[in-house]
């Protein structure tokens, strides 16, 4: 004679997941926040090993006594010790402050929030553009793999992928460069109002979004025909066809929803990358972003300027690779059970 369950123990194998979902999380959230201190402290030091003095270079073109270079290494704090620089720098790091720009003279939060707004808006619509194309190409070529739709898409996918981005931004540049504007976000001589201006940023948009979508479709493509390939022949699609279901139906309703599963982690990843993979663009085009600032810091050797676009793309990065690794064991049940 078998006993009654207690509350307790039909509760256990919820709670058993809930702690099971907690300890990931936790672990997801603490590998962030460690990788994070890990990119300040190389951040920090790398800079300071690497030869010239930061000073000089920033008064390279004028005439400055060794006094006033005394008194500038003071002003930055570069006459302490390494480790009580970097406990002031993560001191005014946990309070926001990056420091101040040794080319712009302007604190390096102004000048990188100046800049992300561009950033944003380039990354965010080509972003969109990509998914959406490479899903649909990627649907489509491997639902009808070996046909001559499958061959051309991957085959042009491919050769987009493979150009260096820069080299096919000269391209459009010389290409489409009459139709198009070819720097900037907006003509200074836009009048002012909503619609002319936002036509205006359109008009410079499109060829560093045509740029960037050229490069980022194709994986979203090759992804999403592997994994729908891949389904092609799973027993669940066999019984579906079987049930007399149209063969679109089947693609869209069962085939689609699963094979999106690898294609949502690989978009999250390059979230975070694309921001630091647009630096060729934006310097092709002179769109004013963070990777135009990131080119001017590095030619102008910006040390406090590029340290803190260093650490703002590496926290995109991982702040992106947190949420896909978040939101994937929200929508795969095989990770919650793992």
């Amino acid at each position: 004679m078998t006993t009654p369950a207690t509350a307790p123990e039909l509760a256990e194998p919820g709670t058993a997941a809930r702690a099971g979902g907690a300890r990931y999380v936790l672990g997801k959230v603490g590998g962030a926040v460690v990788s994070l201190f890990v990119v300040v402290v190389l951040g920090f030091f790398l800079f300071r090993v690497l030869p010239g003095d930061p000073i000089r270079l920033m008064s390279r073109n004028t005439s400055v006594g060794t006094k006033q270079v005394a008194e500038l290494r003071h002003q930055f704090g570069l006459d302490k010790p390494l480790p009580a620089q970097f406990a002031d720098y993560v001191v005014a790091l946990a309070h926001g402050d990056l420091g101040v720009s040794l080319k712009f003279s302007r604190p390096v939060s102004d000048l990188i929030l100046q800049a992300l707004w561009p950033t944003l808006l380039l990354v965010g619509v080509a972003t969109l553009i990509s998914i959406l194309l490479g899903l649909w190409q990627g649907t489509r070529a491997g639902w009808r793999r070996g046909t001559g739709f499958d061959r051309f898409s991957t085959g042009t996918a491919l050769a987009l992928w493979s150009a260096p981005t820069f080299w096919l931004g000269m391209i459009f540049l010389v290409v489409l460069g009459s139709w198009f504007p070819t720097q900037g976000i907006v003509d200074p001589d836009t009048p002012a109002g909503f619609l002319p201006q936002f036509l205006d940023v359109l008009h410079h948009l499109t060829l560093p979004c045509l740029t960037l979508v050229a490069v980022l479709y194709a994986q979203y493509l090759l992804v999403m025909r592997s994994s729908v390939v891949e389904e092609m022949d799973a027993d669940y699609l066999t019984t579906a066809r079987a049930k007399g279901l149209r063969d679109d139906v089947v693609r869209s309703r069962h085939a689609v929803p699963n094979a999106l599963l690898p294609t949502v982690t690989l978009i999250f990843i390059n979230l975070g990358f694309v921001v630091g993979g647009a630096v060729s663009v934006e310097a092709v085009y002179s769109w004013p972003g963070l990777g135009l600032l990131l080119y001017q810091s590095i030619a102008d050797h910006d040390g406090p300027l590029l340290q803190g676009l260093l650490l703002v793309l590496a926290g995109a990065v991982l702040v992106m690779n947190l949420i896909g690794d978040l939101l994937l064991r929200v929508i795969d049940p095989r990770v919650r059970a793992a």
